[in-house]
C-alpha cells in the first residue's frame, strides 16, 4: 500500500468522528483528500481601515491589541472574552465565546490581521469570532485561503490543514503525468506543485498556475479519451441499415421537416447505410440544436430506419420525466407504424422491469425508451442497431461507452439542446461527428426576454395574473430548494482562475419551497405546485403531468424542469436570482415556453449590482441564438454549466471536470485538444512508457481498464 492509499484517520487529530465526516464527502484516503479541490478562496489580502468597514460582509483589518482580554460568565454557562483593538482610523471590540484561552494569546501591543464581519450597536463597533493571524515583521501573510464544499462536522480550515499534512506524507509518490516538452510548450507547472498550491496558493499568480495545470490535465485526458473512443468505434462492426421507404413515417406528421432537419437526417442516414455488406463502420454523431429546433423529429427518423430495417433501437434520457415524455410520444407514433415500444426506468416495479428486460433480450420489444436503468448489468439486447442518447451533456463519456458495450453492433447518435462552443467540443466530443440544426420550425414563438429587479414585483405579479387569465401557465424557477443553512458566499471571494466575486453580485437566494408557499398566498385562486430534485420520481412525474394537463397554473421549480415535459400552454418563464445561472442554462430554461400559440415571455429577476452579472443578463435579452450565447458564456463565465461545476453530478455520477469547469480561457481548451491530436498522431495507443501515467488518467475518464486502450 502506498502512502496515498493510507486512510485519512492516519493524520494527527483525525479520529473516528472526523473520519466519518470526511467519508460523507467521499474522502477515504490521503490521495482522495489531496484531490478534493476548493470551490473558491477567501481573499484576506485586501485590508480595509475600520472606518471604511462593511457591516454586510467579512473583511480583513490590520489591528493592534489595545487592552488585555478579560472574561465574563453569561447566563446559560457561556463565557464571553473580549478586548479592544485599534488601527489609525478607529477602534473595535473583539469578542469570542467559550474560548477562555484567548487571554493567553492576545497581548497589548501585538498586531494581528483579523478577518470577520463588522457589527455596530449604539455607535460602537465589534467583530465576533474573527479569524486572527499574528503579523510578524519580515514574514508575509498569505492572501488567499481555500474554501471547500462542506458537510456537518468539518470546516474549511480543517480540510486545508489536513490536505497540507496529506501532501507532505504523499509528495514523494506524486509523479509527473506529462512529458517535459508538453509542460514547456504550454507553460505548465509540475503536477506536484499544482496539487500542493491549489489548497494553499498564497497569491493570485500561484493560484492561476496551479488551476491551469489541473484544468489542462482534465481537458487533455478527456480529449484523448474521446479520440481513442472514436478510433475504436470506426473499427467496430455495426449493423448496416437498409434504405427504406419513409413515406409512411413522414405521413404520420402534419408538417414537413425544415431544411436543417432534412440535412441532419440525410447525414445520419448516409452514416447508417454506408457500404454494401451486413456490417459497416459505426456511426458516432452528435445532433446539436436549440430547444424547440426539432431534434426529436430527426431522432425519430433515425429510429424508424433502424426499426424498418428489422433491428432494435434504444433511446436513453437523463430523467424519468423526459424519458416518459419521449415514451408517450414514440409509443403513439411507432405503435401505429407496427412496432413494439417499451419503457425502462428506475421507478418501475421489479416485475415490470423483468418483463421489459426479457422482451428486450428476446427481440419482442423493438424500441425501448428509458433512463440510466438501461445500462444496468442485467439488461441485454437482441440485435440493437441504434442507440440515441438525449441531453448528452448530462451523461458522462463512460455511460455512453457502457451502453455501447451492451449493444456491440449499434450506431450511436447523441443529442444536445445545449449548443457546444467549438473549442469545448474538441475536448468533450472529439469522438463525434457533428450535425447542427440551426433553423427553427415555422410557428415557433419568439420569446420576449426582460431583465427586472425586485422593484417590479407588484407589476410582475399582475403580469402573472393576466397571462393565466388569458389561458397561459407559468414556470417560476428558483436556484435553491430550501433555505440554505449558510449562504456563505456573501464575502468577496476568488474563483480558481482569479475572478473576484463580490457580495453585490449575489443577492440572497430565493428557494422553491418558501417561494411556492408565498405565491400560493398571493394567488389563492390558482393552483400553485412545487417540484424539485429531492422529490420521489412518482411525485415529480405526477406534478409535471398535472401541469402538462393544465391542472396547475403556476409551477415553482428548481432547474429540474430544464429538461422536462412539453407544455404548449406554458407561456411565461420567471427566473429568480437569474445572476446565479449561466447564460446557456438560462437559455435552456427560456426554451421551456413558446411551444404553443400564446405569446411567450421570459422574465429574469435579479437585484445584482455586479456590472459583470448585469452584462450577461442584458445579453440574453438581446439574442436568441443559442450558439452565440454558448460562445459568450464560455468566455464570460467558463464552461461550468456544460461540464458540471465543482461537486455537481451528471445523472448520478460525480463529474470528472473540477478545475476545467471553472476555466474561462478558451485557449486552454484549444491547447489541450491540439496536444491530444499530436500525442495520438505520434503514439496512437499511448505505448510509450512516458505516457503511462497519462494513459491511466485516460482509462479513469472512460472508467474502463487500461487494457481497453491496447
Amino acid at each position: 500500500m502506498g502512502q496515498c492509499e493510507l486512510p485519512i484517520s492516519t493524520l494527527s487529530g483525525i479520529g473516528k468522528v472526523k473520519a466519518a465526516a470526511f467519508e460523507r464527502l467521499g474522502l477515504h484516503t490521503l490521495g482522495d483528500l489531496i484531490g478534493y479541490f476548493p470551490s473558491r478562496y477567501e481573499n484576506r489580502g485586501v485590508v480595509t481601515p475600520l472606518a471604511d468597514g462593511s457591516l454586510t460582509s467579512p473583511q480583513s483589518y490590520i489591528l493592534t491589541v489595545a487592552t488585555s482580554p478579560h472574561s465574563a460568565r453569561l447566563s446559560g454557562g457561556r463565557v464571553l472574552t473580549k478586548f479592544r483593538a485599534v488601527d489609525e482610523s478607529d477602534s473595535v471590540e473583539i469578542v469570542y465565546f467559550n474560548k477562555d484561552y484567548i487571554k493567553e494569546r492576545f497581548y497589548p501591543g501585538q498586531t494581528f490581521r483579523f478577518y470577520g464581519r463588522l457589527a455596530e450597536k449604539n455607535g460602537r463597533y465589534s467583530i465576533t469570532e474573527p479569524i486572527s493571524e499574528l503579523c510578524v515583521p519580515g514574514k508575509a501573510l498569505a492572501d488567499l485561503y481555500a474554501v471547500y464544499p462542506l458537510t456537518k462536522g468539518l470546516n474549511s480550515r480543517l480540510i486545508r490543514d489536513s490536505a497540507a499534512a496529506a501532501f507532505e506524507i504523499c509528495k514523494a509518490e506524486i509523479t509527473e503525468t506529462l512529458p517535459p516538452q508538453l509542460l514547456e510548450t504550454h507553460g505548465l507547472c509540475s503536477r506536484a506543485f499544482a496539487l500542493e498550491k491549489i489548497h494553499a496558493p498564497g497569491d493570485l499568480s500561484t493560484l492561476d498556475r496551479a488551476a491551469r495545470r489541473l484544468a489542462f490535465d482534465e481537458m487533455l485526458e478527456s480529449a484523448l479519451a474521446a479520440r481513442l473512443m472514436r478510433m475504436r468505434q470506426t473499427r467496430a462492426d455495426a449493423y448496416r441499415l437498409h434504405a427504406v421507404d419513409t413515406k409512411r413515417f413522414y405521413a404520420a406528421f402534419p408538417y414537413a421537416p425544415t431544411g436543417a432537419q432534412s440535412r441532419a437526417i440525410a447525414e445520419i442516414y448516409a452514416d447508417l447505410c454506408r457500404g454494401t455488406g451486413e456490417y459497416t463502420a459505426r456511426m458516432s454523431r452528435i445532433l446539436i440544436g436549440d430547444v424547440g429546433s426539432g431534434k426529436t423529429f430527426c431522432a425519430e427518423a433515425a429510429l424508424y430506419l433502424a426499426l424498418a430495417s428489422g433491428r432494435q433501437a434504444v433511446l436513453m434520457a437523463p430523467t424519468e420525466i423526459l424519458a416518459t415524455q419521449h415514451y408517450n410520444e414514440m409509443k403513439n407514433l411507432f405503435s401505429d407504424l407496427g412496432f413494439c415500444v417499451a419503457k425502462l426506468v428506475g421507478s418501475m416495479r421489479a416485475s415490470e422491469k423483468k418483463k421489459v428486460k426479457d422482451e428486450l433480450a428476446s427481440g419482442k420489444v423493438q424500441l425501448v425508451v428509458g433512463t440510466h436503468a438501461l445500462i444496468e448489468d442485467d439488461v441485454a439486447f437482441s440485435d440493437a442497431a441504434l442507440v440515441i442518447v438525449d441531453e448528452q451533456h448530462r451523461f458522462g463519456m463512460m455511460q455512453r461507452a457502457k451502453l455501447l458495450s451492451q449493444c456491440p453492433h449499434a450506431h450511436i447518435l447523441v443529442m444536445s439542446a445545449t449548443p457546444i462552443p467549438r473549442t469545448l467540443h474538441f475536448v468533450l466530443y472529439g469522438d463525434l461527428a457533428i450535425s447542427k440544426i440551426d433553423e427553427m420550425p415555422a410557428g415557433r414563438q419568439k420569446i420576449d426576454t426582460y431583465f427586472v429587479n425586485e422593484s417590479y414585483r407588484t407589476r410582475l405579479n399582475g403580469f402573472i395574473r393576466r397571462q393565466i387569465e388569458a389561458g397561459g401557465q407559468v414556470y417560476v424557477v428558483c436556484p435553491a430548494i430550501e433555505p440554505a443553512a449558510d449562504d456563505a458566499e456573501d464575502a468577496p471571494t476568488v474563483t480558481a482562475f482569479g475572478e473576484t466575486v463580490f457580495a453585490a453580485d449575489k443577492p440572497p437566494l430565493k428557494n422553491a419551497v418558501e417561494y411556492g408557499a408565498a405565491l400560493a398566498k398571493v394567488f389563492p385562486e390558482y393552483r400553485v405546485a412545487v417540484v424539485h430534485g429531492r422529490l420521489k420520481a412518482d411525485e415529480k412525474n405526477g406534478i409535471m403531468a398535472a401541469f402538462a394537463a393544465g391542472e396547475i397554473q403556476i409551477l415553482v421549480s428548481t432547474t429540474v424542469i430544464e429538461v422536462g415535459v412539453n407544455v404548449p400552454r406554458a407561456n411565461l418563464m420567471i427566473i429568480e436570482n437569474a445572476e446565479r445561472f449561466g447564460l446557456s442554462q438560462l437559455h435552456q430554461l427560456r426554451g421551456r415556453v413558446g411551444r404553443g400559440g400564446l405569446k411567450s415571455y421570459c422574465i429574469l429577476v435579479s437585484d445584482t449590482d455586479g456590472a459583470h452579472a448585469k452584462e450577461r443578463l442584458h445579453l440574453l435579452c438581446h439574442t436568441a441564438d443559442g450558439f452565440e450565447i454558448a460562445e459568450r458564456d464560455l468566455q464570460m463565465r467558463g464552461p461550468g454549466d456544460l461540464l458540471g461545476r465543482n461537486g455537481a453530478k451528471q445523472s448520478g455520477q460525480e463529474t470528472f471536470f473540477r478545475m476545467a469547469a471553472l476555466c474561462n480561457d478558451p485557449s486552454l481548451f484549444t491547447a489541450a485538444a491540439e496536444a491530444a491530436e499530436k500525442i495520438l498522431a505520434a503514439d496512437p495507443q499511448l505505448k510509450d512508457p512516458a505516457f503511462a501515467p497519462l494513459k491511466d488518467g485516460v482509462s479513469a475518464v472512460l472508467s474502463l481498464g487500461a487494457d481497453t486502450l491496447n
